[in-house]
């Protein structure tokens, strides 16, 4: 496809992703799909269809309206929010059959006032110091989900292991295995509930954990990026998404013009850029001004200038031939040239789950399988 700008998805790699990390993991454990956030920019319902269909009945969203459209669209199996849910749409739980994190006491108190029963399970905070109920006192956590059981339909519990991606470093895995060791101690306080929808285990904590537990979240790695710039994936783990756009026009510009907004780029000679048409009203992060490069014709083009809303520049001097209409690699393999969205976070200082997430509505979703 040929457009301004657009994303091509393809699905089969995301399906290999997640069979390369299931293979991973000890038999037994079953993949819960975290697909909030449109499935990390990907297509919450395509993704979800597609791994429905390889008989993944797990998944796991933000929001009540992430959980509606997975619904609306045909998508079975269960669904839980890992956040908050407004009290006032409490009945849509039970309506589109939904499991409900319990982020806190006083939450559960507010649901038990409307006397409805949902289907829920207890965020427990570990030492992430977020969304759950505190595991450092032990008997009031237990006492809590323990005094619920009759009131809701509690499916398990759950914690998040907020540095289980820093696995080389000694004090992450300290405090890792801390957490592990609380939420087990409240796993076995509650044994007796025999809750079976019980998971800790997100990406990296899969890979480089164990827990008795039977699930594992898999989130970014199904997307074949990393929790942390330096993990390395299992091999066979590779990025789903390519973000192309084309050239709109060539200009030649004289040694010693300025380039763009607020003139931050100067010509050290004559040369040759070329015009694309994505910006960051498209989700190309503003950060990447005179920082970024794309792949052009298997080659890299340096961005010069600042990234403008709809458009940026690049330096295409040394590419011979190029014309308007010629595809350019924002994202993704051309050749022997590759940039990922860990590539462009680690630019700019940030991580590649805020790359692809930050790919707006604008830009048309392609989905291919290869």
């Amino acid at each position: 496809m040929l457009d301004r700008s657009w994303v091509e998805i393809d699905l089969k790699q995301i399906a290999e992703n997640v069979d390369v990390y299931k293979s991973c993991l000890p038999n037994g454990k079953r993949i819960m799909a975290v697909v909030k956030a449109d499935a990390y920019g990907h297509g919450d319902v395509e993704v979800s269809a597609m791994l429905f269909d390889k008989g993944i009945r797990d998944f796991a969203v933000s929001n009540i309206d992430e959980a509606e459209r997975l619904r609306r669209a045909g998508i079975t199996g269960d669904i839980l929010i890992l956040g908050y849910t407004p009290i006032g749409r409490i009945n849509e739980l039970i309506e589109y059959d939904i499991t409900q994190a319990v982020i806190s006491e006083d939450y559960a108190e507010a649901v038990l006032k409307t006397k409805k029963r949902i289907k829920c399970s207890f965020a427990i905070d570990t030492g992430m110091n977020r969304l759950g109920i505190s595991a450092h006192n032990i008997k009031d956590c237990v006492n809590t989900i323990i005094k619920y059981n009759e009131a809701f339909d509690i499916t398990g519990v759950f914690t998040h292991l907020c540095v289980a991606d820093n696995n080389g470093d000694k004090e992450s895995v300290i405090f890792t295995e801390k957490q592990l060791e609380l939420y087990n101690e409240v796993l076995t306080y509650i044994g007796h509930l025999k809750l079976k929808n019980n998971h800790c285990l997100n990406s990296a904590g899969g890979l480089w954990y164990k827990d008795g537990t039977g699930i594992v979240r898999l989130g970014i790695m199904m997307y074949g990026l990393k929790p942390n710039v330096k993990s390395e994936l299992p091999e066979g783990i590779k990025p789903a998404m390519h973000w192309k756009s084309v050239v709109a026009m060539m200009k030649d510009v004289k040694k010693g013009n300025s380039i763009g907004y607020g003139r931050t780029y100067y010509a050290n000679s004559d040369m040759k850029i070329a015009i694309i048409p994505t910006g960051y009203a498209d989700g190309y992060s503003r950060l990447l001004s005179n920082k970024g490069y794309v792949i052009i014709g298997g080659k890299k083009a340096n961005i010069v200038g600042r990234i403008c809303m709809d458009q940026f520049m690049a330096d295409v001097t040394d590419i011979y031939g190029l014309k308007a209409g010629e595809e350019v690699t924002l994202m993704g393999r051309d050749g022997d040239e590759q940039i990922t969205a860990d590539d462009i976070a680690d630019i700019i200082g940030t991580i590649g789950y805020e790359v692809v997430c930050g790919i707006s509505k604008r830009v048309p979703r392609i989905y291919v399988k290869t």
